[in-house]
């Protein structure tokens, strides 16, 4: 993959963790952006139970080369002992925004 291929990568936490883990992946450019997203709530199965959380959605946008760090930055700053942390491909965007999102991670 293109290193500099633009990633959505889509993080789901608690409402009360959501703009500190934002900033913060901003802060050590592992996201050009981060979106936060309150009021979802979420059904999963987890240790053989339904449960239901409230959360907040975090959106954000990266690269291919910055994914790795970005997913140990996750890890290590969530407060679940299983974040949940997908990335998906931009396949199209506005040039400029494109160019600008991997400069912000370089």
């Amino acid at each position: 993959m293109n290193p500099d291929a633009a990633l959505l990568v889509l993080i789901s936490c608690p409402p009360d963790a959501a703009e500190a883990l934002a900033a913060a992946l901003v802060e050590a450019r592992l996201a050009a952006c981060v979106n936060v997203l309150p009021g979802l709530r979420s059904v999963y199965r987890w240790q053989d139970a339904v449960e239901r959380a409230d959360e907040s959605l975090l959106i954000a946008k990266t690269t291919a080369a910055r994914y790795a760090a970005l997913e140990a930055g996750v890890r290590q700053r969530h407060p679940y002992e299983l974040p949940e942390v997908v990335a998906v491909d931009i396949a199209a965007g506005l040039p400029a925004y494109l160019q600008w999102l991997v400069a912000a991670v370089r």
